[in-house]
């Protein structure tokens, strides 16, 4: 870890150098940590600084500029540097009108599929560059700060298990299972019948060699489906970092299909990204509409358990992941950085800083309350039951 959130809070205005290369020098008040920005094509440092977001972002991708150092307190100074206004609320604007066509157009299960595809049909081997050996893509449980991703994210697994109280020959339903880290420990430590679906090719082929290579073929079934597609009751079910894809105007239909798929008597994990209330699409929201999450929205805390609790939810339990997600996104980064010969060679160089410049404004964004992550437990409401039969 290069910094902590409170360090970051605490720091003031760093010093920037002028060199005859173009190169600026930024200290800070972190002990002996600091970064400088190279610049390409004689563009002063001043001009990226006052660019919005989505720009700057952009800048970065195509490698006009490249940031060497604390990436970290890179990102928080240029979130702290005064911005073209005009240009901010226009690319806010667009964000916005982005989120509003989607709501207008069918979600088709062809766009899903496209959607879905851009992010995590990359490369499965480009993935395994940053994330742990079970391939798990959301927060690690790092209540424990001296663990490694590969212990927290194991301790995430077996949080999860718990925190839905499964048990041996139980149907288990993992909706967006990604590689499959959360269906094969679940089968192998708590004897379920577990089942996945995803929409990408990649993750689906290799979540089924780690399943055969484990022996567990009879124990779980991947399905490349669309969760509105899905059939049968379950005893548990988990959404972990799923339902950000689904979008604002689709989630009665999400809530009311996970209802349904879910047994009377049953518990639904929901785990997501939520935005605090008062925070608003901003440039760099337009930033991951086109780069980097496609039909993708975040939505507040009090949306979801509203949404949730109208298609016949009620809340078990709530948990803040904030903190640990933003410890999660500094891990990640932290093994792009070092695998960055390996990640050049599986994928192109834009690519690469696309997702090197995300996961750290995601740290960032999480240490600084701009996103928050939390865990819901739900169960069917007893309302709900009495009301079907009245």
């Amino acid at each position: 870890m290069q910094s902590t959130a409170t360090e970051s809070a605490t720091s003031s205005k760093p010093t920037l150098v002028n060199t005859p290369s173009h190169t600026f020098a930024q200290s800070t008040e972190y002990p002996g940590r600091g970064f400088e920005v190279i610049t390409q094509d004689g563009i002063p440092l001043e001009h990226f600084l006052q660019l919005d977001a989505y720009s700057a972002a952009m800048a970065f991708v195509q490698g006009q500029f490249t940031v060497r150092g604390d990436l970290f307190a890179a990102i928080r100074f240029f979130l702290h540097h005064p911005h073209s206004t005009v240009r901010s609320a226009w690319f806010s604007l667009a964000a916005r009108l982005g989120h509003l066509a989607n709501s207008l157009v069918p979600g088709s299960k062809a766009r899903a599929v496209r959607e879905i595809g851009f992010h995590y049909d990359r490369s499965n081997e480009f993935y395994c560059q940053f994330l742990d050996s079970r391939m798990q893509y959301s927060t690690a449980d790092f209540s424990d700060p001296a663990r490694s991703l590969e212990e927290a994210q194991q301790a995430k697994l077996d949080h999860i298990c718990r925190a839905l109280h499964l048990k041996a020959g139980e149907r288990f339903l993992d909706v967006g299972c990604g590689w499959g880290g959360l269906i094969t420990y679940a089968a192998e430590r708590f004897g379920v019948q577990a089942v996945g679906c995803t929409l990408s090719q990649q993750q689906r082929e290799f979540a089924e060699r780690v399943m055969e290579d484990r022996g567990l073929k009879d124990r779980i079934t991947i399905e490349r489906m669309d969760y509105r597609d899905l059939e049968g009751r379950f005893d548990k079910i988990s959404s972990v970092g799923m339902f950000e894809h689904v979008g604002r105007s689709r989630l009665p239909l999400y809530f009311e299909r996970m209802n349904q798929l879910l047994s009377d008597d049953g518990l639904f994990l929901n785990r997501g990204i939520v935005r605090p209330e008062g925070v608003r699409d901003g440039p760099e929201t337009l930033f991951l509409q086109r780069s980097v999450f496609p039909g993708g929205e975040l939505v507040s805390l009090s949306e979801v358990l509203r949404i949730a609790g109208r298609t016949g939810f009620e809340v078990v339990r709530v948990e803040g992941l904030r903190l640990q997600y933003a410890r999660t996104c500094r891990e990640w980064v932290s093994r792009l950085q070092q695998n960055s010969e390996a990640c050049h060679k599986l994928v192109d160089n834009a690519t690469y800083r696309t997702w090197l410049l995300y996961l750290a404004a995601s740290a960032v964004n999480f240490e600084d309350g701009q996103t928050d992550d939390v865990e819901i437990v739900f169960a069917k409401s007893p309302a709900r039951h009495r009301h079907r039969f009245l």
